[in-house]
């Protein structure tokens, strides 16, 4: 579980009410640090822990890092250079999932950083 709504800039992250044409959805438990979109749900953590140098690919969106892990339907995004970090987890449905991470950016940069950029 992250650290949630207790994690500094995730009491109150400003989740857009549709993510791409998602219309968003009620997560159980609620949680103000999750939020989801569609069926199958696109789902967004702000406070997981955040990712120190990788090896991993890193792309950058509109100026905020995103690592990206393939995951058996789906893809899993961490924010890069964030402490604490937002995940996303985009079912492959949605492919090309990078284009979900722009509604979520603004979320992202609003974390304090840890100093670490993409490559």
């Amino acid at each position: 579980m992250p650290g949630g709504a207790g994690a500094p800039g995730c009491a109150d992250p400003a989740w857009p009410a549709t993510l791409s044409d998602l219309p968003r959805r009620d997560t159980s438990p609620a949680d103000p640090a999750v939020a989801a979109w569609g069926d199958p749900a696109v789902v967004a953590r702000c406070g997981v822990a955040a990712l120190g140098p990788t090896p991993s690919e890193c792309i950058e969106v509109d100026g905020q890092g995103w690592v990206a892990e393939p995951l058996s339907d789906g893809t899993r995004f961490v924010s890069f250079g964030t402490d604490p970090a937002v995940e996303v987890l985009v079912p492959s449905r949605y492919d090309p999932a990078p284009l979900l991470l722009p509604a979520l950016t603004t979320i992202a940069q609003a974390l304090p950083g840890n100093g670490l950029e993409c490559r």
